[in-house]
């Protein structure tokens, strides 16, 4: 179904609210070595133009600075903006930050050598203007470089377990689609006149100091999708929902040691702007 303006707007709003939600610096902590690790297979050379799209806390975008790249960092979220910008402060580090919509991003055609993204455009309401705008500001010959939770892997599957506790907003497409190698391919045009595309699968860990019920609070405390959806719940569903969550974190924990250690899966897409 075609959606409204408005319609459209309050997606967009519910999105930027589930962001804002909790502290996503607590979790992106969490995952800072996936990002040092996607970023040193980028190979990345002083003076190449990088656009950081969804950039959360700075997660890709400090290491990127670091090799001596140009960074540009979007998000959404502008209290994850701050933390990045804060961040990159901190170690001396120029990167141009920016507020702003992924589906609509304010940079000219052709203007980056490298689009990257992780954990980030995923979560963007409506893919097609993502894709489209992903390759509009990649300059020819240049690369789009994404990390998405897969849906079979450990966060595709508890996004589906609050999915099934709190139905996502109509006209929000399920995130872990864009881990789908075939989606991707699609929505990226490969084998067109546009791209040429590498799917990769990488297992990450979660390491957490603690037990899978109280990493399962730290998550509805501090991450904004299980945050959002905790505080949407009546009490009776929130025990339900705490309890579907801590048996997905207990199943999967491969700790023996009070603490948890939780394997996932998330899709590397490497492609080629032709």
């Amino acid at each position: 179904m075609t959606q409204t303006v408005d319609e459209v707007q309050v997606l967009k709003n519910r999105v930027k609210a589930t962001w804002m939600a909790g502290d996503y610096a607590k979790i992106a902590v969490i995952i800072q070595s996936h990002a040092e690790e996607f970023v040193a297979r980028l190979a990345l050379t002083p003076g190449t133009n990088v656009l950081d799209a969804a950039c959360g806390t700075g997660n890709l975008s400090i290491p990127a600075a670091r090799t001596g790249a140009l960074i540009t960092a979007q998000d959404l979220a502008p209290n994850l903006v701050e933390v990045a910008r804060q961040r990159a402060a901190a170690e001396g580090l120029n990167i141009h930050f920016d507020s702003g919509d992924v589906e609509d991003l304010p940079y000219a055609t052709g203007t980056f050598q490298v689009v990257m993204s992780m954990y980030g455009i995923m979560f963007a309401p409506r893919p097609a203007p993502v894709a489209a705008q992903l390759l509009r500001v990649c300059a020819p010959g240049g690369l789009i470089a994404l990390a998405n939770w897969t849906p079979n892997g450990f966060i595709g599957q508890m996004l589906k377990v609050v999915s099934t506790h709190v139905p996502p907003a109509p006209g929000m497409t399920p995130p872990p689609q864009w881990g789908v190698e075939e989606i991707v391919r699609e929505r990226l045009g490969d084998g067109t006149a546009s791209t040429e595309i590498k799917c990769t699968p990488r297992k990450v860990q979660f390491l957490l100091p603690f037990s899978p019920a109280q990493t399962v609070d730290y998550f509805i405390q501090y991450y904004g999708p299980t945050n959002r959806a905790y505080a949407a719940c009546s009490p009776e569903k929130q025990v339900a929902l705490r309890q579907d969550l801590e048996n997905l974190w207990s199943s999967h924990n491969t700790a023996r040691d009070g603490t948890t250690a939780v394997e996932s899966e998330y899709l590397e897409v490497i492609a080629k702007r032709v």
